[in-house]
């Protein structure tokens, strides 16, 4: 298994999604994506998106003010 990190922090919906999904592809079936964001639309976006894309989301973790972090499993 491998984990890999993408950190969007400073990027804005659609972008959030897209790039998460290329980082995604990239990985094999059971490899983990761990993905730092920010509050709000990216928040509420990429896990739904993830979810609804056929990913497991595995967890979310608030990291510091508004970033947080969230695991995703392909």
């Amino acid at each position: 298994m491998v984990i890999k990190q993408l950190d969007i922090t400073k990027e804005h919906c659609p972008m959030t999604f897209v790039k998460t999904k290329i980082e995604l592809s990239k990985l094999q079936s059971g490899d983990q994506l761990v993905v730092l964001l920010t509050e709000g639309e990216p928040l509420e976006n990429v896990p739904k998106s993830a979810s609804e894309q056929g990913f497991k989301v595995l967890e979310t973790i608030h990291v510091k003010d508004n970033v947080h972090q969230i695991t995703i499993e392909k």
